[in-house]
């Protein structure tokens, strides 16, 4: 009879759960058209579905498919990989504070990409798809030491001091940034400012392509090992006596993190607080089960960013609000409240 109830209230929560996935779906796609309907030239429903489908004039075809489209898939692929790469960090780490932007990752994936930026161009081919590899690899140098400074061999990896180790090292890497910002001709000093502000400024089908075998490969693996982060998410103590291999999996799933904050930073720039707060969120909707916490995740993230990105283009038109400062302005005020609710020690 128990086993029986117990049976009914574990239906119930995945019935709730997938509604609540549903509803995110719904939603993402609701914006998806309002956002490609957002921008200075206004297209009417009528000439949006006729331009979607094979008509429209050359004018609305231009800005359908060549300027807005590319942006919104964007735009739904880093909001996506950007929350589950922190939902990996807090749950391997325990640390609800944990965010590719606040230990560091972005930062260090973005002075690459900077580096790369001051000193060759940014429109050819190539280099448009060698950005998420070298962002993947700046954040993971980024990360092996925040890592290794965090971690202490007889008691694991401390939550504390991982948070503690990223905030210095994403301080010393913006000071860095900054020094490399004074140095750069005028032209490209005003791109990495508005890089830096968190603007979405790989908007063509070039930037998708290079993005997407990222998130396509990444995402589906983290989702697999969900079952291992629950584990995780028990203590290392108590995963090491069911039998995980815990340092491995960490690193494991730490390097995809990795990979997704790396890609997303080289076309969004330096978008803060969506890894944050999308796995926050996305826990209050579908509880801590990993199994349904990670798909919760990355569909928050996207629909968070997503709507940002059509509030910055529609707020102050014919002008843009660079996508992470309207992140920011709903991230900031979560973040303190965490904090204020964050035990110390």
């Amino acid at each position: 009879m128990q086993a029986t109830a117990l049976t009914h209230a574990e239906r119930r929560i995945r019935q709730r759960n997938a509604a609540i996935l549903m509803a995110l779906v719904i939603l993402i796609v609701l914006v998806f058209i309002l956002s490609m309907n957002t921008g200075f030239t206004r297209l009417s429903p009528f000439d949006l579905l006729r331009t979607l489908f094979g008509g429209g004039t050359s004018k609305e075809r231009l800005i359908l498919f060549d300027f807005r489209l590319p942006r919104i898939v964007i735009s739904v692929l880093i909001g996506a990989g950007l929350a589950v790469s922190g939902c990996v960090m807090q749950g391997i780490s325990r640390n609800a504070l944990a965010d590719p932007g606040i230990l560091g990752i972005n930062a260090g994936a973005g002075l690459v990409v900077l580096l790369f930026i001051a000193f060759f161009p940014t429109t050819a081919a190539a280099p448009v798809f060698l950005l998420p590899v070298l962002a993947w690899a700046g954040a993971g140098l980024t990360a092996a030491l925040i890592f290794s400074l965090s971690y202490k061999r007889h008691q694991g990896l401390s939550p504390t001091r991982l948070l503690l180790s990223g905030v210095a090292v994403a301080a010393g890497i913006s000071s860095v940034t900054i020094v490399l910002m004074l140095r750069i001709s005028p032209d490209k000093y005003q791109f990495a400012a508005t890089w830096m502000a968190g603007s979405i400024w790989g908007t063509n089908w070039k930037f998708v392509l290079a993005l997407l075998p990222f998130i396509v490969v990444l995402l589906p693996f983290v989702i697999c090992k969900a079952r291992t982060m629950n584990v995780l998410h028990l203590g290392e103590a108590t995963a090491t006596g069911l039998g995980a291999r815990v340092p491995r999996e960490q690193l494991t799933l730490l390097a995809a993190a990795v990979g997704l904050a790396g890609s997303c930073v080289a076309v969004s720039g330096g978008i803060g607080f969506v890894g944050l707060i999308a796995p926050h969120i996305a826990r209050r909707l579908v509880g801590p089960s990993h199994q349904t916490l990670l798909p919760a995740s990355a569909l928050t993230g996207a629909l968070l960013v997503i709507a940002a990105d059509t509030l910055g283009r529609w707020i102050l038109q014919p002008a843009e609000v660079p996508t992470g400062i309207v992140v920011a302005v709903i991230g900031a005020p979560y973040f303190l409240y965490l904090l204020s609710r964050t035990k110390g020690g």
